[in-house]
């Protein structure tokens, strides 16, 4: 028998098994982390006195080796290794001999890829925070750019109210912030250090689990063992956190199909973010959007993947855990590539003003002003909602807008009308009424210009610790 594990074993596995079991092809993508975590762990063994010095520096030595290896390709896989925690102390091995199987003192492989996966998800997790960040840019450079442009909004897809363009980005600005919020406030829970928990119940050794916190620069450590083996909730956590992610890019993604389509026509594409027809020379195709929109059941099944296979699992780890990284690292790639593409789109697409103000201007969306101006001269809003009402269906029998009607044709709905409606009817009046706090006016959607502008500032502070901090692992 091969295996390090093989002692007790009279017979090898057969290739079938091996092929079904391992899972270096995937948690290779671990390889860095692996040897960091080993790094740690050997320097603290020399430290306690479970290793000597001598022996803690030649292993480490080797580490550092074998990481250069992977690096510069000169290591390859199959399916006999395993696992990249086996192939690391393999190719260790090949090094600097026997001596390498003593970096497993005191751990198991099941502390060990916990530890694996920590370091892993806390370092993605800043990049897809800056990632969010600059597509937060983005989006507010294009509605700072566009901050006059008037659109319509819309309910149930039915124009509905008048809205400025840069009110709608920012809704998305605001929501990628609470994305950024949800994925920092995650990252204490991920940075946890698991090793020192062994295969589920610790070890006789005399280990200092702080000092290899403090090593790789944990916020703390797992106080019991069991759960620091079988816990994958920060997986969880995150894929829940990274499925809102998708959902608010799909969002985003729908509409941007929408609005360039020729139905719409209220933005165009950058040709570097569309591609054409094989067959119809005149298409132009929102690509990017679409993919994203279709990617993000991808994430939506990495979260339920995970979800299930933790369901019904004993304490303390199972071998169904493995299952969790190939869903993560496919969730992370997913998002990854989503937001970097799509801070690229959002800079350069060209915004339709006309077409956006024409739109606004048909299809009644000033009949809430209507109503709102009854109101105010009050009469009880849901009186004042059945005259707005009849008006707009007379002006839909005669092919009218509100604005077509004189003072007189108003007056014969409701004598509360006056010669100021003229002025209540207008967009930009319109726009400019809606001051309460959140609203569409230009005075607000500045406000919101301000408080966007402060939450990336404070993003890029949070990402410039987080930088710092985990570049300081060097060991």
């Amino acid at each position: 028998m091969n295996k390090h594990w093989g002692g007790r074993f009279t017979k090898a596995a057969t290739g079938e098994v091996e092929d079904f079991t391992a899972s270096i092809f995937f948690d290779c993508l671990l390889v860095k982390e692996d040897i960091l975590g080993s790094l740690a762990h050997v320097q603290m063994l020399g430290h306690v006195g479970i290793l000597s010095i001598n022996e803690a520096e030649e292993i480490r030595q080797g580490l550092l080796q074998v990481l250069e290896l992977f690096s510069q390709g000169k290591i390859s896989l199959s399916s006999a290794d395993e696992d990249i925690h086996m192939k690391v102390e393999t190719e260790l091995k090949l090094l600097i001999g026997p001596l390498a199987g003593k970096l497993h003192t005191a751990r198991s492989r099941n502390d060990q890829v916990a530890l694996d996966l920590h370091l892993y998800l806390r370092s993605k997790v800043v990049a897809i925070v800056a990632l969010l960040n600059e597509l937060n840019q983005a989006l507010l450079i294009q509605a700072k750019q566009n901050c006059h442009v008037i659109m319509p909004g819309y309910t149930h897809m039915q124009r509905a109210q008048p809205i400025l363009f840069a009110h709608h980005l920012l809704a998305y600005v605001s929501m990628f912030e609470q994305d950024i919020e949800r994925l920092q406030d995650s990252y204490p829970r991920i940075n946890q250090l698991p090793l020192g928990a062994c295969a589920l119940a610790g070890t006789g050794f005399p280990i200092d689990r702080q000092m290899v916190a403090d090593l790789l620069k944990f916020d703390g450590l797992y106080e019991n063992s069991m759960d620091a083996v079988s816990d994958r909730d920060f997986c969880v956590e995150f894929l829940a956190n990274a499925a809102l992610i998708m959902t608010h890019l799909s969002r985003l993604s729908e509409e941007i199909v929408l609005w360039c389509s020729q139905e719409f026509a209220f933005i165009e594409l950058d040709d570097a973010y569309c591609t054409g027809s094989s067959i119809m020379p005149q298409k132009k195709n929102p690509d990017v959007p679409e993919l994203v929109r279709g990617k993000t059941g991808r994430v939506y099944g990495s979260l339920i993947a995970t979800l299930t296979m933790l369901k019904g699992l004993p304490l303390a780890y199972n071998k169904d855990m493995q299952e969790d990284k190939e869903a993560l690292f496919d969730a992370v790639h997913t998002i990854e590539a989503s937001l970097s593409v799509y801070k690229g789109l959002i800079a350069t697409l060209h915004v339709c003003k006309d077409k956006m103000l024409q739109a606004a201007q048909e299809g009644f969306l000033n009949a809430t002003e209507l109503a709102d101006y009854l109101t105010s001269k009050g009469l009880p809003f849901r009186e004042a909602h059945a005259v707005s009402g009849k008006i707009v269906r007379h002006c839909l029998d005669h092919h009218l807008k509100l604005e077509d009607l004189s003072l007189q044709q108003l007056q014969s709905f409701s004598p509360l009308f006056s010669q100021d409606i003229t002025e209540v009817l207008d967009l930009k009046n319109i726009i400019h009424t809606r001051k309460s706090q959140g609203g569409t006016s230009l005075l607000q959607v500045e406000n919101q210009f301000c408080l966007a502008t402060s939450a990336l500032e404070k993003t890029a502070q949070w990402l410039s610790e987080k930088q710092k901090l985990l570049h300081e692992v060097k060991i």
